[in-house]
Order: C-alpha cells, then sequence, then structure tokens
C-alpha cells in the first residue's frame, strides 16, 4: 500500500480563483512524506501538451509519482449536447492520466449529477453507456476507469446521482470490466449516504483499485440528516467538515483490516488539509501508523493487484 495526497484545502484556490497553482502545489507537499499526489482535472489551466509536460516535470523533479486522477464528468446531464462535452473532455483526462501516471494509472469518473426527473433507470443508462464508450481508450492507453462512491462536487447543485448504495452498486455490476474499470472507495462519502462504510467496503472490495482517505466531522449542533436533506444546495455544507483522519466519524482500523485481508496493494490517497498543511500531515502520519499496523509498512505495488 502507498499513501497519495490530494489538497482538498487548496482546491478552490487552484482551479477557480487561480492564486496558487500546481506547480505550487507539488512543491508544498515535498513536506508531506508521501509518495504520490493525486491531481484533479481543475488543476490543469491548459489540456495542451506543453503544460501536462510542465506538470510532468515538476512530479519528476519533487520525486512523486501520479497515480490517481480526480475528474467530475456530469454524465446524467439533461442535455445530450452538454453530455457529449463531458465524455469528450474525460477522453482528454484519460491521455493526461496515462501522460502523467503511466500504465495502470487510474482516472475517476462518476456518473453525474442526481438532476431534477432524472429516473433511476435513465440515470443508469446514461452513465453506463458514457463509461463503456470511454472503456476502450482506457484498455488501449492501459489506463484504469475509477467510479467513486461520491458525495457531490463542490461546483455541482446536486448530489451525485449514484451516492446511495443501491444506485452504485448497480451500475458498478452493469460494467463487468475486471481490468480497467473498478471502484474509488471514499469511506466518507459512505457516511454522507447514510451507509456504514466498512459495510460498504466489503460489498465492493473485489473491486477496489484506488481509495480516497478522509474523515468528516459534524459541527456542534448539526445533524446528519439535515445534511442529507439540504440536496439543493450548491457545494458542501459548512456544517460537515473535512478534518485530520483518524479523529472524525470513520473506523480506519475496521477499514484497514478489509483492506489487508483482501490483499489490497492499492494506493490510498489523502483527502485533506481544509485547515492547512499541518493538518495534512497528520493524516499521512496517521495512514503510515495504519500501513505499519496492518500491511507490515509494505509499500510496493504490483500491477496485478492494482487491477483486480
Amino acid at each position: 500500500m502507498r499513501i497519495a495526497a490530494f489538497p482538498k484545502g487548496w482546491l478552490d484556490d487552484i482551479s477557480i480563483h487561480r492564486t496558487m497553482s500546481v506547480f505550487d502545489w507539488i512543491e508544498l507537499a515535498g513536506a508531506l512524506g508521501c509518495e504520490g499526489l493525486e491531481l484533479y482535472e481543475g488543476f490543469f489551466w491548459s489540456l495542451e501538451d506543453d503544460f501536462v509536460q510542465a506538470v510532468g516535470e515538476a512530479l519528476v523533479q519533487a520525486g512523486f509519482e501520479m497515480p490517481m486522477m480526480c475528474c467530475s464528468p456530469d454524465f446524467t446531464h439533461p442535455d445530450p449536447d452538454q453530455r457529449r462535452r463531458q465524455i469528450d473532455r474525460q477522453y482528454r483526462l484519460i491521455e493526461i492520466t496515462r501522460v502523467l501516471g503511466g500504465p495502470g494509472a487510474a482516472c475517476r469518473v462518476l456518473s453525474g449529477q442526481r438532476h431534477p426527473g432524472l429516473s433511476v433507470e435513465e440515470g443508469l443508462e446514461r452513465a453506463v453507456g458514457a463509461i463503456q464508450e470511454l472503456l476502450p481508450l482506457a484498455h488501449r492507453l492501459d489506463v484504469v476507469l475509477a467510479i467513486e462512491n461520491h458525495y457531490k462536487d463542490g461546483a455541482w447543485l446536486y448530489p451525485e446521482f449514484a451516492q446511495r448504495r443501491d444506485v452504485f452498486l448497480r451500475l458498478l455490476d452493469a460494467i463487468d470490466d475486471r481490468t480497467h474499470f473498478g471502484v474509488q472507495f471514499d469511506p466518507s462519502n459512505a457516511i454522507v449516504a447514510g451507509d456504514d462504510p466498512v459495510d460498504l467496503l466489503r460489498a465492493v472490495i473485489g473491486r477496489v483499485v484506488t481509495m480516497q482517505a478522509s474523515d468528516r466531522y459534524l459541527e456542534p449542533g448539526a445533524a446528519l440528516a439535515d445534511v442529507l436533506a439540504a440536496e439543493g444546495q450548491a457545494g458542501y455544507l459548512k456544517e460537515l467538515r473535512h478534518g485530520v483522519i483518524g479523529q472524525g466519524l470513520n473506523d480506519y482500523d475496521a477499514i484497514f483490516t478489509v483492506l489487508a485481508a483482501a490483499g489490497y496493494n492499492g494506493w490510498v490517497s489523502v483527502e485533506d488539509g481544509v485547515d492547512g498543511l499541518d493538518q495534512m500531515r497528520q493524516s499521512v502520519d496517521f495512514l503510515r501508523r495504519m500501513r505499519d499496523r496492518h500491511f507490515g509498512g509494505r509499500t510496493d505495488i504490483s500491477r496485478s493487484n492494482l487491477v483486480q
């Protein structure tokens, strides 16, 4: 098992406000002591080859691998032209994933938003169809498409279409590809969906190819039911916060017990840093202790275990 980092706390600074660049983040992350960096599509201010090459050179110079690309396609959008644009953009992001991550790197896909009036059957048809359209390129470039049990992208109005366990499992079962399609598991998102993270992990462990490690905290006086009910608000509710991993709502000993028992040998990416770099460093240190406890400190990773 190897540890990467994803700068949740700097997403808007890099991708929206542009007061910080991906190059700044790569330099900053050198203090974390992790082996890789998970990047976000919004970090690429240009999708042209020159910019991608510059990012790759910065990663190499900093001693990082890029095992995971975080993308947020909306494949369930009601406008077919918009769905087409989402698929076309994802093609390019898969190519970038291969350039920066090499063979076996993971490129996240989502189902899309739970748009008003969208039935489960129609949403599944759109999401499954889009992912299946992308799979030939994933095979050709040897990139793994990883569907996350997702809550919502910060720029989205509506939650993930496949947020709920039953819909997520139906989507997963509809795509039988076991070499270039799998699950990016996020235990905190299971909590937000009203599911037990450990139970969900047990249900999908045979197809888990990557994991985002985060922890969630409810503000004093806030109730999870209120968070789940507020489906029309853009972004994340302020009552629901990220924080230091291992000190929140998740039982990471139980989660790592399931991972280790299954022989998981992929990447775990820290999704943290909302309250600064020191917080993220604490999360990396916690994951390192979990790795020592459950995996004997092993950091090797094999192609055969990355794609199950």
